[in-house]
C-alpha cells in the first residue's frame, strides 16, 4: 500500500516537472535530481523509470530514443482520415483542427490510407506543424488489399500493389486457397498487425498474372472495391421485369410521344440516360424537353436490385470497359432511351424565348419515343452545316438547340461560373486491350449544348423542390450536389504560385476570384504550364458532394443544383426521381438522417470509381511508354517534391517521375517555397512549369509508375 502511494506521489511530481518546462527534454538522472531523489540508487532509479514509462504510456511524455523524454502537452484529441504518403509517415485530416495532423510512421499503430482514427495532438507544433499520435482505428476504410503472392514451403506474404499499403500481409498456409508463387490476388484482412506485427489475411481470389490487362484491370477494380459482376439473384430479379410497359403506366403519364425528340451521346455509347424535344408554340415560345430515363420506375424500395444499385452508387468507367451500376438489361435495355421506342422517363418541359429565357417549368412523369439517335460527331456536323441527309428530324431544332445553349453557357460565365475545362486523355486499343496510340478528346458544340440543357434541368429540379414556397416554414429534404466555396488560405498559395509565372489573382471577394480566375485560365491555353495551372486551380477548390444541406454550386455559380439527369449510372439521380415523386404527390418531408447516409456513401463511391478510372488510365499510359523505353520526349515539370520532379510529357500526357538521386549533375535539394529542386553547389534549378526534354528510363507495368532520366 505504501509503495502505491509513493509511486502515485512520484507520479504527479513528475508530472508537474514536464508540465512546468514544456519545451525542454530530461532523461531520468536528471528527473531523480529534480526530486532529490539519489539517482544511483537501483530502486529509486527503476522507480524514476517505471514512472516516465507510465507517462509515456499515457501520451503524456514522448521518448526521443536517447534515453530523454519531451512533454508533449494535453492539446487533446481529434477523430479524422488518415492519409498517407509514400515515405510511410501519413496526415490525418480532421474537421476538430485547423490543420492537417501530421502522423510519423512509427506512431500509426497499424492504421492505415483512408482509415478514421482517433489521434493525441502534442502540446507543441514540430516544425511548425501539428504533430500527433494513433490512439485508436475507430474504422477502417477497407479490409482487403490487391498484390502479387510471394510464397514459400510454410507460409505466403501478399506484397501489395498500392504505395499507401506499406505493410506485407502474411497468408498462413490454410488460407492461400490455392494461389500459386507470382499470382496476383485479392486478399482479405483477417487480423490487424499491432506493435510492430504485419497484418494476417487469406486469399479470397485469384487475379490472375501480374502485367496481363484482364488481371490488371479486375486488380483496380479490386482493389477499389468494385465487383466484377452482378450477383445471380440479382440478374434474375432484373430479367423478370417485362420488357413491355404497360397501357395503364402510360395512362398515368404525360404522352409526349409524338414530339420530335433525339438522344446525342458518344458514338461507343449503349445507355441512353437523355433525350431532347422540342418544337414551336403559338404563342412563339419554345417548348424543349429535357427527358430522362425512369429507372425508379422499375427498381422498387427494398428489391436486390435496389440494394444492389445503392451499394454500388455509380458506374466505374474503365480506359477499356465500363462495371455499370444496373444490369444490363436495365442500363442498355428497359431504362435506355434507344431510338424508335417508347421510354419511361422523369421530364423537366421548359417554355423558353428563342434567347433562353425560361418563362415556365414543368416537372413530372413522361412517356417518350425517341426519333432518332445522334453521335456527338453528327450533332457536330449539323451545327456546321453538314447535316447528313439520313436525317429524321429536323436540322432547325437542333440548331435551335445550339442557339439556346450558346444562351446558357454566356449567361452562365456572366453570372459567375469557372471555366475549368481540361482535355480528356483517350486510348486507341486493339482487341487485346493494348493501346496502339493516344489521342485527346476535347468539348465542341454538340458536347456543350447537351451540358447546358442537363445543368438547367438539374438546376430547376433543385430549385422547384429547394426554394421556398409561400407559407412553408422551410423546404423539404432533398438531394443536392454542392460545391463550396474555395478555402481563402489554398487560394492565396494558388496565388502566390502563379505570380512566379506572372500571373495574378484578385481575391478581394467571391465575384472577383471567379472572374480572375477564368481570366487566368484563358490567358494560360496554348502556354507551357497550362495543364499544370488548371490541375492546382482545381485542387485549391472545394470538392462538390452529395448532400442534404444546400450551400449552393460555386464552380457552376448555381444557388440551387443537384444530379437528376443520369439515373442509369449514378445512384442520387435515383434518390431524386424518388423524391420527386412523393413531393409532386404531395408527401411529407423525407427523414434527413438516412437521406444524408446515403449521399455520404455516394460521394465516396464517386471518388473511388474516379481513382479506379485513374489508375486504369495510369496502367495504358505505362504500358503505351513500355513500347518506347530509350526513347526522348519533350515535357513540362508538373510537380516537384523533396524525392523526384514528375514531368508530363506534352504530346501525350504521360507522367513520369525524374528521382533526385538519378540527378547526376549536383547534389538537389527540394525547396517548398519556391516550388522548385535546387543545385547545392551549382544553383541549378528545376522549377514547376519548366520545359525539359526526357528519356524513358523503366515502365512498372505492377507498379503504373513511370521513371524517366532528363537530358542534359
Amino acid at each position: 500500500m505504501r509503495l502505491k502511494k509513493v509511486r502515485k506521489s512520484l507520479l504527479k511530481e513528475i508530472r508537474a516537472i514536464f508540465q512546468e518546462n514544456p519545451g525542454k527534454a530530461w532523461n531520468h538522472k536528471q528527473i531523480a535530481a529534480r526530486l532529490g531523489i539519489d539517482p544511483g540508487d537501483q530502486y529509486n532509479r527503476l522507480l524514476v523509470q517505471e514512472c516516465l514509462d507510465a507517462l509515456e504510456k499515457e501520451v503524456l511524455l514522448e521518448h526521443d530514443g536517447r534515453g530523454k523524454y519531451l512533454y508533449k502537452g494535453e492539446r487533446g484529441t481529434a477523430d479524422g482520415r488518415v492519409a498517407m504518403l509514400q515515405s510511410g509517415n501519413a496526415f490525418v485530416i480532421s474537421d476538430a483542427t485547423e490543420e492537417d495532423i501530421y502522423i510519423p510512421s512509427r506512431k500509426l499503430r497499424s492504421a492505415l490510407h483512408g482509415d478514421t482514427v482517433r489521434v493525441f495532438i502534442a502540446a507543441r507544433k514540430r516544425r511548425g506543424k501539428l504533430e500527433g499520435e494513433v490512439l485508436e482505428v475507430l474504422e477502417r476504410a477497407k479490409s482487403s488489399f490487391v498484390g502479387v503472392l510471394e510464397k514459400s514451403e510454410q507460409f505466403a506474404f501478399l506484397i501489395p500493389d498500392s504505395d499507401k499499403m506499406p505493410q506485407h500481409v502474411f497468408i498462413p498456409p490454410r488460407y492461400i486457397h490455392g494461389a500459386n508463387h507470382g499470382d496476383k490476388v485479392l486478399v482479405e484482412i483477417t487480423e490487424w498487425g499491432q506493435e510492430g506485427k504485419n497484418p494476417a489475411g487469406k486469399v479470397v481470389e485469384v487475379l490472375g498474372k501480374p502485367g496481363e490487362n484482364e488481371t490488371e484491370m479486375h486488380a483496380i477494380l479490386a482493389e477499389f472495391g468494385f465487383p466484377l459482376s452482378f450477383p445471380g439473384e440479382v440478374e434474375t430479379e432484373a430479367e423478370a421485369i417485362p420488357d413491355s410497359i404497360e397501357p395503364k403506366e402510360i395512362e398515368r403519364r404525360l404522352d409526349l410521344r409524338d414530339i420530335p425528340t433525339f438522344t446525342i451521346d458518344p458514338e461507343d455509347a449503349k445507355d441512353f440516360d437523355d433525350a431532347l424535344s422540342i418544337r414551336l408554340l403559338e404563342e412563339g415560345l419554345w417548348e424543349v424537353g429535357v427527358h430522362i430515363a425512369d429507372v425508379s420506375h422499375y427498381i422498387q424500395p427494398g428489391s436486390l436490385l435496389d440494394k444492389e444499385a445503392k451499394q454500388r452508387a455509380t458506374s466505374v468507367y474503365l480506359v477499356d470497359r465500363v462495371i455499370p451500376m444496373l444490369p444490363e438489361k436495365l442500363s442498355n435495355g428497359l431504362c435506355s432511351l434507344r431510338p424508335h421506342e417508347d421510354k419511361l422517363c422523369f421530364s423537366t418541359v421548359f417554355h423558353m424565348t428563342a434567347l433562353a429565357e425560361v418563362k415556365k417549368v414543368w416537372i413530372g412523369r413522361t412517356v417518350i419515343h425517341s426519333d432518332q439517335r445522334l453521335t456527338y460527331e453528327e450533332a457536330q456536323q449539323i451545327i456546321e452545316g453538314k447535316a447528313s441527309s439520313a436525317l429524321k428530324i429536323e436540322a432547325k431544332d437542333v440548331l435551335q438547340l445550339h442557339q439556346m445553349a450558346l444562351e446558357l453557357r454566356k449567361q452562365r460565365f456572366n453570372h459567375g461560373a469557372l471555366r475549368v475545362e481540361q482535355s480528356e486523355v483517350k486510348f486507341r486499343l486493339d482487341e487485346q486491350g493494348k493501346p496502339l496510340s493516344v489521342y485527346f478528346k476535347e468539348s465542341k458544340e454538340a458536347n456543350h449544348l447537351i451540358e447546358e440543357f442537363m445543368l438547367l434541368a438539374n438546376k430547376k429540379v433543385a430549385e422547384f423542390i429547394g426554394q421556398p414556397k409561400g407559407k412553408q416554414a422551410s423546404p423539404k429534404n432533398f438531394v443536392y450536389r454542392v460545391h463550396d466555396s474555395p478555402d481563402l488560405e489554398k487560394l492565396k498559395e494558388f496565388k502566390r504560385f502563379v505570380g512566379t509565372f506572372g500571373y495574378k489573382i484578385d481575391l478581394s471577394h467571391p465575384r472577383a476570384i471567379s472572374k480572375s480566375l477564368n481570366r487566368l485560365l484563358d490567358e494560360v491555353q496554348g502556354k507551357p504550364e497550362q495543364n499544370m495551372i488548371q490541375t492546382l486551380a482545381i485542387r485549391s477548390m472545394a470538392k462538390a458532394v452529395y448532400t442534404t444541406q444546400n450551400v449552393g454550386h460555386y464552380g457552376l455559380a448555381f444557388d440551387y443544383y443537384t444530379h437528376f439527369t443520369s439515373p442509369i449510372r449514378r445512384w442520387p439521380d435515383v434518390m431524386v426521381h424518388r423524391l420527386l415523386a412523393a413531393y409532386l404527390a404531395e408527401a411529407p418531408s423525407q427523414a434527413k438522417d438516412p437521406l444524408e447516409a446515403q449521399c455520404k456513401h455516394s460521394s465516396e463511391m464517386e471518388r473511388k470509381a474516379a481513382e479506379a478510372e485513374r489508375a486504369s488510365t495510369k496502367y495504358k499510359q505505362v504500358e503505351y511508354m513500355k513500347m518506347h523505353l530509350g526513347e526522348s520526349f519533350k515535357g513540362v515539370i508538373s510537380g516537384v517534391t523533396e524525392w523526384g520532379i514528375f514531368v508530363e510529357i506534352k504530346e501525350n500526357k504521360c507522367e513520369g517521375m525524374i528521382r533526385l538521386r538519378d540527378l547526376e549533375q549536383d547534389y538537389f535539394y527540394f525547396d517548398e517555397k519556391q516550388y522548385c529542386v535546387r543545385g547545392s553547389k551549382t544553383g541549378l534549378e528545376y522549377r514547376l512549369g519548366d520545359e525539359v526534354d526526357i528519356v524513358v528510363k523503366r515502365a512498372d507495368l505492377e507498379r503504373r509508375q513511370l521513371d524517366f532520366s532528363i537530358l542534359v
